[in-house]
Formats: structure tokens, sequence, C-alpha cells
């Protein structure tokens, strides 16, 4: 089955690797040399390694990163050959994509942040009547109910079946969480982690059994949205213009950087809605080279870096007082602290892999 896989990831990101996203910029503007590492990056980090600051923070320390995009599941397929690390958006395909390489760990772990569900008002108000978000009073936050919110699921119910929702004509259809690929993105991804966990009893999916026993319910999540945006942050930039979906998965850190840029728009009619049972994506740097180690250690301890990494909507490793007080203005979005939110246990690699292909109806695989 992971041959299989590996070989269908290929094909998928010979035509489907973004082009490079430069960060960095000519050596003689920023007046002192640095040694040019290459990376490949989720793309929600790619707004952070292209910002003047982060370049000039990189370079003081004697770095400039070049990046190119990727789903974080879809890296164990590239050939990665003269790249210095790898730079997914979770410690699961890090780790297994050290595993493949043969890479040392520990593996540097620069910051980290929980999937959240963003709503427009309307939805998340129809949610919050019907029992199957709590949306608190006056504000731009909630919480969705993962047990309530998966039964519906199950039921193939629609939002014409929702009280409330006959005013709103935007809300039509089958309820879903829109999602990326699970097959090649993280956070499509981590949505079924967290799915089979609160769907298997509150138990992590680790058995065949298991997998039986919750695929149904992980296909009903995954088909009835059609066609997957390839990334969480085009996924994001379409429910922020107006033209995404009802409920969208993205990661906190999007939401947080929209807040917290200057003269920041489209939070007008924005809810964030934190599953009570969630999972943090641990964005970790996979050493390919001793440059591609320095730079994830930078990443991890350099103060001004890891400044910069909060502006960007990231929680920095052991940096609870750091996201608090640069998001202390949008308390009104964000769940600072996590207050109420449990986190679901990852399914390995491999059962994560054969989750994700069962619900995007690829069929059964010996494993």
């Amino acid at each position: 089955m992971r041959r299989i896989a590996g070989i269908v990831l290929a094909v998928v990101l010979i035509g489907g690797v973004v082009a490079a996203v430069v960060a960095g910029r000519d050596n003689g503007d920023q007046g002192t040399a640095t040694k040019t590492v290459r990376a490949v990056i989720g793309s929600e980090k790619a707004d952070f390694f292209a910002d003047p600051e982060v370049v000039d923070a990189l370079a003081a320390e004697g770095y400039t990163v070049r990046t190119e995009t990727s789903g974080s599941w879809a890296m164990e397929g590239l050939d990665l050959a003269g790249f210095d690390f790898a730079f997914p958006s979770s410690q699961a395909p890090a780790d297994e994509l050290a595993a493949k390489l043969g890479v040392r760990k520990p593996l540097p772990r620069p910051f980290y942040s929980p999937l959240v569900v963003v709503a427009h008002h309307n939805a998340a108000a129809v949610l919050d009547r019907n029992g199957l978000a709590d949306v608190e009073s006056g504000l731009g936050r909630g919480v969705l109910r993962m047990e309530a919110f998966l039964e519906a699921a199950r039921d193939d119910r629609t939002w014409q079946e929702l009280k409330g929702a006959e005013r709103h004509g935007e809300l039509s259809g089958t309820l879903y969480v829109s999602t990326t690929d699970p097959v090649t993105s993280n956070s499509g991804a981590l949505y079924l982690a967290a799915a089979s966990y609160v769907g298997n009893g509150f138990k992590v999916v680790a058995t065949d059994a298991d997998i039986e026993r919750t695929a149904p319910l992980l296909g009903r999540l995954v088909r009835v949205q059609g066609a997957q945006q390839p990334s969480s942050d085009s996924a994001f930039t379409d429910f922020v213009s107006g033209a995404g979906r009802p409920l969208v998965l993205v990661y906190e850190s999007q939401v947080a950087a929209l807040l917290t840029a200057d003269g920041a728009g489209g939070t007008d009619d924005l809810t964030v809605l934190y599953p009570d049972t969630t999972v943090n994506s641990d964005h970790t740097v996979v050493p390919l080279t001793e440059d591609g180690r320095t730079v994830g250690r930078l990443l991890s301890t350099d103060p001004e870096l890891r400044e910069l990494a909060v502006r960007h909507g990231f929680r920095p490793e052991r940096g609870t007082a750091e996201f608090t007080a640069a998001t202390r203005h949008h308390t009104d979005h964000l769940n600072q602290r996590l207050d109420g939110i449990g986190q679901a246990p990852v399914p390995t690699s491999e059962v994560l892999h054969e989750m994700a292909r069962r619900a995007r109806g690829q069929g059964d695989s010996t494993r």
C-alpha cells in the first residue's frame, strides 16, 4: 500500500508542486554574505518565509532560504536531492520522512497551530441554535461540538433540516466542513485523525477493526465535498473573499495572522469555531543537511524569529505567554489558552494513510 501511495504522490507532485516562493533577496541588498539553503514547506508558511523581516533576520544569521511548497504528506514522494530541509505541517509526516531518509532525531519543532473551523456569522448561529456549536454571545468565536456534528454527518443531514437555516439562502445542501485532500495535505489528514478519535469512542484508531469501524463516517466527511482544495492557504483565501463554503477547516495561525495584520479586512463576518476535540499541527523541520538543522534551530530559539512567527499567527514551542501577549487585542475571535479544547492523539502514519485512502474511496489495501 505504501509503495502504491508513493507512486500516486509522485505523479501528483510532478504537476502540482507550486513554483518556488523565494524567501530571500539579493545578497548585495543585505550588506552581508549569506549561505543559500533550499527548503520544501507547507503552503501555510510561505508568507512567513517571504516576509522581508524574516528574510533579514535569517540573513543576520548568515542564511538565505529559498522555498518550494508542497502538501505535507506529499513530501514523501518528492525527490529531495539538493534540499537542506523539509518543513511539513505536523509531526507525523515529519517522522515518516525522517525515518525514510535516515535523519537523526530530535527534529526541531519551532511552532504549532491548532486546527479550527471558520464560519460566517449566519452559519455559526444556525449551528449554535441546533446544538452543533456553542457560540459565545457577542463574540466571533465558539466551540464546534464534535460528537453532535459527526452524528449529523452520519445522518447526511442538510442545512435545510436545521432550524433557522431557511432564512439564509446561502446555507443549503449537505452539512459538512470543507477540508483539503487528506491523502496529500496535512490539515485534511489531521481532521480525519480528530474525527476518527471521536467516532471510535475517544480511542485512537490503531487496528484494522478500528479502521473498518470508522471508515463509513470518514468517507461521508470527505466524499461529500467533491473536489477538494490542495492547500489550506487557498481554502482560507476563498473563505475570506466570500467564495468559500460556509464551514472551512484552517489553521488558527491563518486566522491570527489575518487579525493582527495592519488594516486587516475580512473579519467582520468571521466566527472561529474551535472543535472541542481537535489536533495541534506541530510544524516540524526535517533537516537534510547540517545547514538545514541550523536553520531549524534558529527558527526554534532565535528571539526575533520567534516574535515574527507569532506575528504570522503561529504559537512558538513553549511560547504561550508570547502568543497571548501578541494577540491580546483579538480575544473576540481567538481562544488564546485553548480553554475547554481537548487534543486527539494522532494515529500512526501507516494508519492515517490508510484512513485517508479509504475516505477518498480508493479502496482497501494490504498493510
